[in-house]
């Protein structure tokens, strides 16, 4: 992966708009969390294969960005992001790793399902 260069970024995942397309977004502090704080509350949101269509995808922030995809009734977030690639089938994935290089947020689009 790569650093997230905001206007390519942006430009990739407008690709997507007005299809139907399939969204992978994954958050957690999950075993990152336990080892250091046992008080801590461990938190994570998953959807897979959630079928989507946007009309607008913007970036925002800097570094770690903000994806905003828009919806017909509403907005998919994702915050944090630091990285990404396109891979050979054209799925663009973002990720957002923590100052030791963990993963904390996934947000990847697709035009076919995902494994």
């Amino acid at each position: 992966m790569k650093p997230i260069i905001v206007d390519q970024v942006e430009e990739l995942l407008n690709n997507f708009k007005d299809k139907p397309i399939y969204l992978h977004l994954e958050t957690t502090n999950g075993a990152y969390a336990a080892h250091r704080n046992e008080g801590m509350m461990t938190v994570s949101a998953f959807i897979r294969n959630g079928k989507i269509q946007f009309s607008h995808g913007k970036i925002t922030g800097s570094h770690p960005y903000r994806v905003g995809l828009k919806l017909e009734d509403g907005w998919v977030y994702a915050q944090g992001l630091t990285d990404w690639e396109v891979t050979s089938d054209g799925q663009i994935l973002l990720a957002g790793h923590d100052s030791e290089g963990r993963i904390a947020i996934s947000l990847q689009l697709s035009e076919k399902p995902f494994n």
